[in-house]
């Protein structure tokens, strides 16, 4: 088990969570409308998919802290994100209301990570058959962005 708090290397938990917010808004803001639906090859998920992935994946590594601050030792399932994705319903999205539940998930995240205690960020669980303490999921949560985020800039942008 590998002890994490809520600093790595000087990094601190909720800053990155600040900052991956005005990243996500920022990335956002610059795309066009019409790039929504681009995907950059076959079977590749398009631009409204991996915004919404990344916001799943966020709800899903929420709960999972949640569960195991609370010491709940319940072994929690993986999820699959290519079936995640398939129902996601891009056709009724546009750039606004994936910001606006963007927003709702990122500040939910924000209140349960500041109110976490540094006993509770040592806790840990078990999930997709991994042992996962909370901090370290709070930092799954702001690493799984920055990968989708440079994704986005290398390879649909």
């Amino acid at each position: 088990m590998l002890p994490i708090l809520n600093t790595l290397e000087d990094v601190e938990l909720m800053s990155e969570l600040l900052n991956g917010k005005k990243q996500f808004l920022d990335l956002v803001e610059t795309i066009d409308a019409t790039k929504f639906s681009y995907a950059y090859g076959k079977d590749k998920w398009t631009v409204a998919e991996v915004l919404l992935h990344i916001i799943d994946t966020e709800r899903v590594f929420q709960y999972r802290a949640l569960c195991f601050c609370r010491n709940d030792k319940t072994a929690l399932p993986s999820f699959n994100e290519n079936d995640y994705v398939k129902e996601v319903s891009v056709a009724n999205r546009n750039k606004e209301n994936i910001v606006e539940e963007f927003l709702a998930v990122r500040e939910s995240t924000i209140t349960l990570f500041k109110n976490i205690t540094k006993e509770q960020l040592l806790h840990t669980g078990t999930a997709s058959n991994i042992q996962w303490s909370v901090g370290g999921l709070g930092f799954v949560i702001c690493g799984h962005q920055k990968h989708h985020m440079k994704i986005l800039k290398e390879r649909y942008f």
